[in-house]
């Protein structure tokens, strides 16, 4: 058998985190980089060099790359608005597919993903780096084993000091100007809400076990200057009580560094407690009726497995299981719902249905 039999594409350097799943594929034992890609060649170079990723497996021709490289898995860091165009362009190719955060820029594209990839039988993986945080997949164990019963009500808060302040691996840089950037531009489905809504929406659905709300009001900052927000506040109703949602750039702190104020994570009320999920914290804060003063729980040791997108993804083909939770396009296809008629109501500045 082949030392590593897992060859991998990255596809777009233009989100920072192809750089976070480059390094992943690096390191792992059983995973080579077969090829990367991108319209030119400069945003390649830092993980060129960083690698030592050979010349001959450096593409600037999308086609060329998909041919030539011998690759079976292909992962995607465009803008989020070319995410769907990027994907049907890889699907015919059968190679199994991995997209970076958010799933698309809306549901259209959601579903022209899933439909490119339905046939091909290949996997489809969405990749919300929150999965691997150790609190949040503890706060789903204790949530499954119903230690706080049932779920009826979440908060989640999270966000950053801004995208142009850090690169990949959250190595910090000087931020540039904002104007100039996707990620502040309306048309690449740039804006904290759709950057960052989708990890609460889409995380809180796998808490939910897959519970959809049913109608959604959402409210944007409109920054001067700027064609997108850096500020969203969404409140979901659901059948039983709300949910609430909360994206910021522009945090006194990054949350990996430094908790801000608020903390960013998650905050869950069930009918028998509650649980408060941080990221990147070593314990959760326990709420239950026999310790309704609280304590500290330590979060789980998570196996090797769990502990990243690549380590996960090789487990599941080499072990013939699908994706699963928030990183499945089932449970992901809810998020992105509740993402769209959130987008939707504060364009429209009302509260909407849940978009089908």
């Amino acid at each position: 058998m082949n030392e590593k039999p897992w060859k991998f594409l990255g596809l777009s350097f233009d989100h920072m985190h192809q750089g976070d799943l480059l390094r992943l594929v690096h390191e792992h034992p059983r995973a080579e980089i077969a090829g990367i890609y991108h319209r030119e060649t400069g945003p390649m170079e830092e993980t060129i060099a960083k690698f030592n990723i050979p010349r001959e497996r450096v593409y600037t021709d999308l086609e060329a790359c998909l041919r030539e490289t011998g690759a079976n898995v292909a992962m995607l860091c465009p803008t989020t608005g070319a995410h769907a165009e990027l994907a049907e362009a890889v699907a015919p190719h059968g190679l199994h597919l991995l997209i970076e955060k958010p799933f698309a820029a809306n549901l259209g594209d959601a579903d022209r993903i899933t439909a490119a990839m339905k046939d091909t039988g290949k996997e489809l993986l969405i990749n919300w780096p929150l999965r691997w945080v150790a609190s949040h997949v503890t706060a789903k164990r204790l949530l499954d084993e119903g230690v706080i019963g049932e779920p009826n009500g979440l908060h989640y808060y999270n966000g950053n000091r801004g995208p142009l302040r850090h690169g990949a691996d959250k190595i910090e840089k000087e931020p540039g100007v904002k104007a100039d950037s996707w990620w502040y531009q309306k048309d690449k489905a740039g804006g904290s809400l759709l950057d960052y809504l989708g990890y609460g929406t889409t995380l809180g659905t796998w808490y939910l076990n897959g519970k959809a709300p049913i109608e959604v009001c959402c409210m944007v900052d409109e920054p001067e200057g700027l064609e997108v927000d850096e500020h969203s506040l969404t409140a979901a109703r659901y059948d039983f009580g709300l949910a609430c949602f909360e994206t910021r750039w522009g945090t006194f702190s990054d949350p990996w560094l430094h908790q801000p104020q608020p903390k960013t994570g998650f905050v869950i009320a069930g009918t028998r407690g509650t649980l408060a999920s941080y990221d990147y914290e070593k314990t959760i804060r326990l709420q239950t009726e026999d310790c309704p003063e609280g304590r500290e729980v330590p979060v789980d040791e998570l196996p090797f497995e769990e502990s990243n997108a690549i380590a996960y993804y090789i487990h599941c083909l080499e072990n013939g299981r699908r994706p699963e939770g928030p990183l499945s396009p089932e449970i992901a296809r809810i998020g992105q719902q509740i993402v769209d008629t959130a987008y939707a109501s504060a364009r429209e500045k009302r509260t909407l249905p849940l978009f089908t």
